[in-house]
């Protein structure tokens, strides 16, 4: 569904559910070149027992309008913007890689409005090698191939990943190319590597945040390893730790494991 965001269109996937706001709400954020659809598996189930699910196209990103945010800061004023226009007065945000700083950025911004925060192969800093960010400005689609296999364990499909015989590099590499291919007037790609990058206000939002805080993190992740959490953990207040066996992109590389990681810890 679509909902007004500062002036401009931005869908919102809400698993295959009528969006109500009088339900408990579950705002999930995507990562750098990536969109809604890779909460596919968890979104469907979570909007068929008891949530109401807004996994969210950011602004510029496939077919939610606008600029595309240049900062976290940024970023996490859109999600707020994004409860003031459906409605919401409380909600639970999902983040993965950037969008994890985003949740948590938006989470110390209203804390009171935030019930629960879950964050996704997180770091703080969020560092990208110099070398990857000139790739991603100059050579972008030689830089997806590298973050593809970084952000993985494995190139083989586990069996629940999208149904049986999906490729999941090959279906994450489609992905990438399409996003970065939905705006013709920002490079996706280096915008939001560089908002990762540039992002120093990590630990001092997560003093800030007084809600639950679930870190759900890829025991072999080489984009953000787990002792690159360990600071954001410490400063949590009221924080649990779940390390999956797979890498970067626990979405859809252990999907069931991700998806029991959440209803164990989100509450309605």
């Amino acid at each position: 569904m679509n909902f007004i965001v500062n002036g401009h269109d931005t869908y919102c996937y809400t698993g295959g559910k009528a969006f109500d706001a009088a339900k408990p709400t579950l705002i999930f954020i995507h990562g750098v070149l990536n969109d809604h659809s890779v909460w596919i598996l968890q979104t469907r189930y979570l909007a068929h027992h008891g949530w109401n699910v807004l996994a969210v196209d950011l602004p510029g990103h496939c077919r939610s309008a606008g600029a595309p945010p240049a900062t976290v800061e940024d970023a996490a004023d859109f999600v707020i913007a994004l409860m003031d226009a459906a409605g919401l007065e409380k909600a639970a945000l999902v983040g993965h890689s950037l969008g994890s700083l985003i949740a948590l950025e938006a989470a110390s911004r209203a804390p009171q409005r935030i019930s629960q925060l879950v964050l996704v192969g997180t770091a703080f800093p969020m560092k990208v090698s110099p070398a990857l960010l000139e790739s991603s400005l100059n050579e972008p689609t030689r830089a997806l191939e590298m973050v593809n296999i970084f952000s993985r364990s494995t190139l083989a499909p586990p069996p629940s990943a999208m149904g049986p015989g999906t490729w999941v590099y090959g279906a994450s590499l489609a992905l990438g190319r399409r996003v970065l291919a939905s705006n013709t007037k920002v490079n996706l790609f280096h915008t939001g590597f560089k908002a990762c990058d540039s992002y120093t206000h990590g630990e001092a939002a997560m003093e800030q945040v007084s809600c639950p805080v679930l870190f759900v993190l890829g025991s072999v992740d080489q984009m953000t390893p787990p002792k690159a959490a360990q600071g954001l953990i410490q400063k949590a207040r009221d924080g649990q730790v779940v390390t999956l066996p797979g890498g970067h992109q626990q979405m859809n590389e252990t999907p069931e494991p991700m998806l029991a990681a959440l209803t164990g810890f989100l509450k309605p």
